[in-house]
């Protein structure tokens, strides 16, 4: 029996050194999923241009001429590859994923993957879905995080439950030549739910704060990207807390005496964040400059315009309604 038992493990390490895997193995293996969309892992910018007042055709063409041309990094270009980077300093491949979601058809999609090919990144496995929505297939593909330029897509997957966000069109941020990641949150409507950003949207700020203050031991909801969190939590328990390349921040409106739940809320979760910011209306770009965001999450599309880093909308509660 016990000699079976060990052919048996044998054929399933042999398996999997092929790249076989039973379901079973996938769904119990950890895995962090990004979905990227191929306008904001690249800058695309001339090519759309080409597709809005040129039509389908001549995009397709345009893009096949230029397939051996390699794009230039794309306002998601910068973090994508800090992400993948975590399989290294962990020497565990594919405990990070990046996967590339994209409304290109294969064909016109080839230059994506050129692309990719050319700037190293270990991107394998994507969706081009020939004008329509990727949308469907977060969820499918396991996707804890889905980043794209078009509003549309993003709110069609934060209805399938998944975190998205929208990234702004500004310059692509490098940061620095580290391997370190900062994520930056607001609070209500990003990790939380926005039941209390509905008390001050339509009570005013000092029903919030007394509501904040009588319910300061009820814990908050959780928001959109509290699954999101509780993944990048997961991670870096993986690292020595003296070395771990992920940094979250909470860069919250919020001020006493509305911290204390906010606090016990993170505490119930059992979720650590490195940092916490109650600005109490304060503006948040210095302070988001100050932290060193690689991206910036927020409910509020002013608040993306006004960071000062890459910022991503999140068109949840009360205030994109």
């Amino acid at each position: 029996m016990c000699s079976l038992r060990l052919v048996a493990q044998d054929i399933a390490l042999s398996r999997r050194k092929q790249g076989f895997e039973s379901p079973r193995e996938r769904q119990t293996e950890p895995r962090l999923v990004i979905a990227i969309s191929s306008r904001a892992l690249f800058d695309l910018d001339e090519s759309h241009q080409v597709f809005e007042h040129r039509g389908l055709e001549t995009y397709r063409d345009y893009q096949i001429e230029k397939e051996d041309t390699p794009l230039d990094p794309g306002n998601g270009f910068y973090l994508a590859r800090k992400l993948l980077a975590i399989n290294q300093q962990l020497d565990s491949p594919g405990r990070v994923e990046v996967i590339l979601l994209s409304r290109n058809t294969a064909d016109t999609g080839l230059r994506v993957f050129n692309s990719i090919e050319h700037h190293k990144l270990g991107i394998t496995r994507a969706a081009f879905c020939g004008g329509l929505s990727p949308h469907r297939y977060v969820s499918a593909f396991g996707v804890h995080l889905f980043l794209s330029n078009v509003a549309e897509d993003v709110r069609r997957a934060l209805q399938e439950g998944v975190a998205a966000a929208t990234l702004l069109g500004n310059p692509p941020q490098r940061n620095n030549d580290n391997n370190e990641i900062r994520f930056a949150f607001d609070g209500d409507a990003v990790l939380f739910s926005d039941q209390a950003e509905q008390v001050y949207q339509q009570d005013g700020l000092e029903a919030f704060t007394r509501s904040e203050h009588e319910s300061a031991d009820q814990p908050l909801d959780g928001g959109p990207f509290k699954p999101f969190l509780t993944e990048l939590h997961r991670l870096q328990k993986e690292f020595d807390p003296e070395r771990c390349p992920i940094r979250t921040a909470l860069i919250t409106a919020r001020a006493a005496p509305a911290h204390k739940r906010v606090i016990k809320t993170l505490r119930h979760w059992n979720i650590r964040l490195d940092e916490s910011l109650f600005l109490g209306g304060q503006c948040k770009s210095q302070f988001l400059k100050a932290y060193g965001a690689d991206v910036f999450f927020d409910d509020q599309q002013q608040h993306c315009d006004d960071a000062g880093v890459t910022a991503a909308h999140v068109p949840h509660g009360i205030i994109n309604r």
